[in-house]
């Protein structure tokens, strides 16, 4: 384990500190405005995953500054990777924030993991990217997992501050991991039509970070994405797909 890895897992139980009540619900209840209203806010996966990186993100501004990297976010919203920590050798390590909600007990419903085109495969490419893909060198991603709440919210009516703990949390029961992309990932693309690498999506092993590759090395995570197709990439080059999972990606590359 690195030591920014050490580092970063010793701040883990600040933010569960900083999301979670001690019963476990999510601390935010809804939008509040000058009057204090406050209007709750739906269970929509895009708006808790913002509102929790809004939260972290004082929390990583402590972390650099006592441990003395440099911290760079990312300029727009679809560039990679979310956090850019730079040490004073000038050593760059990548931090992706993701949230997922639970499934079942043992399920959730699973992460992407940045694209396996673009700067993945033009490694020395600013497209898209803080810095060249190359210059990083590790690439974590510091996952959060969630319950959704089944609640039945009123949402024409407008709270005031004496009815904060009558609202009811639409998240609860947060679990964080910090993994290094690799070890998360699965043989396949994420869901959608996008070109992103999937994990896997059971629990245990995404926090033990027990994904497809785990039992091989980067080296093969990366040989496999870099030369993955996906059904209209090898149209487009008039090839068959050359596998589409890791046994066949292995007869492929002994061939």
């Amino acid at each position: 384990m690195s030591e920014f890895e050490r580092r970063l897992r010793e701040y883990l139980p600040r933010f569960q500190s900083v999301l979670a009540t001690d019963i476990g619900d999510w601390v935010v209840k809804g939008f509040i405005d000058t009057r204090r209203n406050i209007y709750t806010i739906s269970s929509d996966t895009k708006v808790i995953s913002k509102l929790i990186e809004l939260m972290l993100f004082p929390l990583f501004n402590q972390f650099a500054q006592q441990y003395d990297y440099s911290l760079h976010l990312a300029e727009h919203q679809n560039h990679y990777p979310d956090i850019t920590f730079i040490a004073p050798d000038d050593t760059k390590i990548a931090v992706d924030l993701k949230s997922t909600y639970r499934v079942s007990a043992f399920r959730v419903s699973g992460f992407t993991l940045g694209a396996f085109t673009g700067y993945f495969r033009q490694r020395d490419s600013t497209k898209n990217i803080s810095f060249p893909y190359q210059d990083y060198e590790q690439h974590f991603v510091l996952g959060i997992i969630y319950s959704r709440s089944v609640i039945d919210i009123d949402e024409g009516r407008i709270y005031r501050l004496t009815d904060l703990h009558d609202i009811q949390s639409v998240a609860h029961d947060f679990v964080f991991l910090l993994q290094e992309k690799w070890k998360l990932a699965t043989d396949r693309p994420g869901s959608g039509n996008t070109k992103n690498i999937g994990s896997v999506n059971n629990i245990d092993a995404l926090v033990n970070g027990n994904g497809v590759f785990a039992s091989e090395c980067k080296a093969i995570f990366d040989d496999y994405w870099m030369n993955y197709l996906t059904a209209d990439m090898a149209r487009i080059i008039d090839s068959a797909m050359p596998y589409t999972n890791l046994n066949e990606y292995w007869e492929w590359r002994n061939r």
